[in-house]
């Protein structure tokens, strides 16, 4: 083996010379104008990569691999790039990197038509068909910043993204579906619309789906003496995805600089208000090629698939763009672990597809853990050929690491299972298992070691590094490396008191964990109040806007339960206003209708529980670790800056007279709103 290419020394010398390390792995790279400089860290808290050069993500994830030729002349044009999966309308559809060009490019057309231009910001709200990748993808070919939302938020949610982002155009579909339902999405679009403050929206493309009614959109009306023509009113003019791009001139790429952004994805903040992570052209393009050959172990021509959803971060990393910038083929799948049709359905994919590493939550494994226990369903497809499979969203809990590496791939013991942490601000993987690199021992219960270019540390509360085994706040040394994170849209100041002033010098994760003697993380759950679902972040203050503005409620405070399928539920404990008498299991039915009318079904409650106050410190914050300690029925000193010790005592008796029950069966759902059995 060659040692230089082990990964011990390509870590150390990522960090002892950044600026070397990352210039060799942007060669891998088609620059417009090939930077000079590779990082500028005169604002260590916010480095920018490779400054002075310019590029186009599209045409490194499309355009050059077409220009190549065909497979048998050394290009990709006749090889696969997207295969679409859809186990809702029982179609697969396969793309080569030449249709997908035409068809990014032909939608490219269509929005510079439209007024588009680089630097506007466009709003995706798309469920999982190809056309939220051509969207993606012709944003960045012709500079407009994309911001995709998840197509499972409510209204209210989509509005507050808006409202940040403030776009020009927003794509969207008709629907999105879902095992026994449909979900219409222009209602909720226009909902959002009248929710807004800005006016910044001209346009709304809808992609119409056969499965829904078609909507007969009026033809644009001309100016006239006494009104507007409509592409100049105010109001958002509606606009069909087909009947737009139809007969449009396909758009050229426009080059921009590589610490331009990319695209805004927002990840729920701790005081309810999203925020908007800002990715750059550059950083991002460099570093998930890097990551793609040395972190998962694929190239060109191979089967990448990231069972996630392009509204989160994994779907925009490792659906859409990691994939097509090494010249692999992703797949893009709309459906279930479960369900669609049974929980033999990934494992299908993977022998139909000859899909090289899968990319999957701990959710969806234990998910079909439940419904085939002995992998029985597995064991009818070949999965020889599967490299590896990676979990990322959340941790990999012992138990599920033990079934997928005992049961279900029994049977294959040079597939291993590598759980791998990373987050929506880091954009790509902060600790893995770097098969590319070296294949290392596996630890249950570990998110591996760090990846070359993070400089990974644990400290106490104080600042202080923590010896070996000992738990601690994990943070990143700035400068951070290229593809994470380079602000908040708009918020330099959130940017900095969120993530940069707790520990000068580092970026704060927000999680605690420790290392042990050989260097591998252990990351242990978030330190602050966002509730991951599924390896979904949610906001506990969102949460707790909902439950607040029901009529009955005077206050409440949101925590995360453990579950043994999602990792955490919301579990509410609700103050009512003085002399309001209720039924709690009234209340508890309205208050999960609020929370999935303005959060989403991914919010679902596991229960609420009626108190009669909650505990603050003096200057009233909450104390929701104090909250979660009580619930998990663990030993709790009083804090010391507690206003009211009485209110306290009166919490921890009423979770020991009536401990979190949660809800009947039947009526917790799923992400999707889909019925699960309650755990135990």
């Amino acid at each position: 083996m060659d040692t230089e290419h082990e990964y011990r020394p390509v870590y150390q010398t990522s960090l002892v010379d950044p600026a070397d390390f990352w210039s060799a792995a942007a060669q891998a790279i088609e620059w417009d104008v090939a930077p000079q400089q590779i990082v500028d860290a005169a604002d260590k808290r916010s480095a920018r990569w490779f400054p002075d050069g310019a590029l186009n993500t599209c045409v490194n994830a499309l355009d050059r691999h077409v220009r190549a030729g065909t497979v048998d002349e050394g290009g990709h044009a006749d090889q696969a790039a997207l295969i679409y999966v859809s186990a809702m309308t029982d179609t697969t559809t396969v793309y080569t990197y030449a249709e997908l060009l035409d068809e990014v490019s032909r939608f490219a057309g269509a929005m510079r038509d439209l007024g588009v231009v680089a630097g506007d910001r466009v709003v995706i709200y798309l469920p999982m068909v190809p056309e939220a990748v051509i969207a993606m993808l012709a944003c960045a070919r012709i500079g407009a910043v994309h911001s995709v939302v998840f197509g499972g938020f409510a209204a209210p949610e989509l509005a507050a993204r808006i409202d940040d982002a403030e776009p020009v155009l927003v794509v969207t579909s008709s629907g999105g579906i879902e095992p026994g339902r449909r979900v219409d999405y222009p209602p909720i679009v226009l909902q959002a619309l009248d929710l807004t403050t800005t006016t910044s929206v001209r346009t709304v493309i809808v992609k119409q789906r056969p499965q829904f009614p078609t909507i007969e959109f009026p033809a644009p009306l001309p100016a006239t003496d006494v009104l507007p023509s409509s592409e100049q009113t105010v109001a958002a003019r509606w606009v069909d995805w087909d009947a737009t791009v139809d007969g449009v001139t396909p758009a050229d790429p426009v080059p921009v600089a590589a610490t331009d952004p990319l695209y805004i994805l927002y990840t729920s903040g701790t005081t309810g208000k999203p925020k908007g992570v800002v990715r750059d052209n550059g950083g991002h393009a460099v570093a998930l090629t890097w990551s793609m050959r040395n972190i998962y172990d694929v190239g060109p021509g191979q089967v990448f698939w990231a069972a996630s959803d392009v509204g989160w971060v994994v779907g925009h990393s490792y659906i859409v763009y990691a994939p097509l910038l090494v010249g692999a083929t992703t797949v893009l799948y709309e459906g279930k672990p479960i369900g669609t049709p049974d929980a033999g359905t990934f494992w299908r994919i993977v022998d139909e597809h000859n899909v090289r590493v899968l990319f999957t939550a701990p959710t969806a494994l234990r998910a079909i853990r439940r419904a085939d226990p002995e992998a029985t369903a597995a064991r009818r497809h070949d999965l020889s050929r599967l490299r590896a499979l990676f979990c990322a969203g959340e941790r990999l809990d012992p138990a599920t690491f033990d079934w997928a590496t005992g049961t279900l791939l029994a049977d294959h013991p040079d597939t291993p299972v590598v759980d791998h942490w990373w987050q929506t601000e880091t954009g790509w993987p902060i600790c893995a298992d770097p098969l590319g690199l070296q294949e290392l021992p596996v630890k249950a219960g570990s998110a591996g070691v760090p990846v070359p270019g993070y400089r990974l540390r644990v400290l106490d509360a104080n600042g202080n590094a923590v010896p070996a085994g000992v738990e601690g706040n994990i943070v990143i040394g700035l400068p951070l490396p290229p593809g994470a994170l380079t602000g908040l849209w708009r918020d330099r100041d959130r940017f900095i008191r969120s993530y940069l002033a707790t520990f000068p010098g580092h970026y704060l994760t927000g999680d605690s964990g420790y290392f042990d003697e050989d260097g591998y993380l252990y990351v242990l759950g978030r330190s602050d109040d966002v509730i991951n679902i599924a390896g979904h972040r949610l906001s506990a203050g969102s949460i707790e806007a909902a439950i607040s503005g029901h009529e009955a409620v005077a206050e409440c405070a949101v925590i995360g339960m453990p579950d043994e399928l999602k990792g955490s539920l919301p579990l509410a404990y609700v103050v009512l206003k003085q002399g309001v008498e209720v039924d709690q299991e009234q209340l508890r039915t309205e208050l999960v209708e609020r929370v999935r009318n303005q959060i989403g079904a991914i919010a679902t409650l596991y229960d609420a529980i009626i108190v009669s106050g909650l505990p603050k410190t003096r200057s009233g914050k909450i104390l929701r670790k104090t909250i979660r300690q009580l619930t998990a029925g663990e030993h709790v000193e009083t804090p010391a800056t507690i206003e009211d010790p009485a209110v306290l005592t009166a919490l921890s008796d009423r979770i020991l007279a009536n401990p979190p029950l949660g809800i009947p069966t039947g009526e917790r759902t799923d992400r999707d709103g889909d019925p699960v059995a309650p755990t135990s």
